[in-house]
């Protein structure tokens, strides 16, 4: 493994214009795995542990946001529309 980050610095000391690509390949990298990380453990779909919470959508609040991006909603005004079970 070290061998290939040897390579790598070889090629980016011999052509440096592929310094911007390598930090645009590793940002993009580092947030679509946090992205993917958060989807896992935030959203009320997944449900990692069945035993304890089997139905996790059905605990959240109705005020509550748990989508990263909510375009004209105000999640604090909503009201319980739903029974309890």
């Amino acid at each position: 493994m070290s061998s290939m980050f040897r390579v790598v610095i070889k090629q980016v000391k011999s052509h440096p214009a592929l310094i911007p690509l390598f930090i645009f390949i590793g940002a993009g990298s580092a947030m679509s795995t946090l992205y993917l990380a958060r989807l896992a453990l935030k959203n009320p779909d997944v449900s990692w542990d069945r035993r304890n919470n089997p139905e996790p959508w059905n605990k959240m609040e109705p005020n509550q946001q748990y989508k990263m991006f909510a375009v004209n909603m105000d999640y604090s005004k909503l009201k319980k529309d739903r029974p309890d079970f």
